[in-house]
């Protein structure tokens, strides 16, 4: 298994009105995160947000390139992100126990924070495809490139780590700074993951290895 320092390219936030950073995606264009009452907008050019849904928001945050998807208690709302309408909605699997969301391959995948899982479900259904194991708690979750990578948060110890997706084992890890959790995670498809710092209230850019821009 490889071992890294993450590397925090920079630091968003925190931002007036929102005490919390649960999840994390991206649209292409804006890093949307969850704030407990309404999601964001954020520019990640400018640090500004640009909008904001109020919708409840109590974990995890996925785009599948029209629509955002938002873990809502022991719920997750399908949102229409130019009206902020609810467009639909389906049971998680967790049963409020759920942490990181991220949409990839026409699935959602669901993190499930304390039972070690990543749960790959039906999104019109929310019916459970199948389950990945982790060994430790799931916070965000996200899918670039083929590679399936979830966050972790126990106590001041928290890292962004690859698994097997098959498998569960662990193949690579970036280790977060002491006291700097990692509550939402979300890709921009290159060099970058996204992360949500929980209670600190920001938005952090972490470096992702082994990208090749030249690709």
């Amino acid at each position: 298994m490889k071992r890294a320092a993450a590397e925090i390219l920079r630091e968003y936030g925190p931002f007036p009105g929102a005490e919390r950073v649960n999840g994390v995606t991206y649209d292409g264009k804006s890093v949307w995160f969850a704030d407990g009452d309404k999601v964001n907008a954020l520019d990640p050019e400018s640090g500004a947000i640009m909008k904001s849904i109020d919708v409840a928001s109590h974990a995890g945050t996925a785009f599948d390139g029209k629509h955002l998807y938002q873990i809502a208690e022991d719920r997750i709302h399908k949102i229409d992100p130019g009206t902020g309408k609810i467009v639909a909605t389906i049971p998680a699997p967790g049963k409020g126990g759920d942490s990181g969301l991220a949409w990839a391959e026409g699935s959602l995948w669901v993190g499930q924070h304390r039972a070690r899982r990543i749960h790959q479900i039906d999104p019109e259904t929310g019916k459970i495809i199948r389950t990945i194991e982790s060994n430790r708690v799931v916070t965000g979750v996200t899918w670039v490139d083929g590679e399936l990578w979830h966050g972790t948060w126990e106590g001041e110890e928290s890292d962004i780590r690859r698994i097997d997706p098959n498998t569960g084992e662990v193949l690579q890890t970036l280790e977060m700074p002491a006291g700097t959790g990692v509550s939402g995670l979300e890709s921009d498809g290159a060099g970058c993951f996204f992360c949500g710092g929980g209670g600190s209230g920001k938005v952090r850019a972490v470096r992702r290895p082994g990208y090749d821009a030249g690709k």
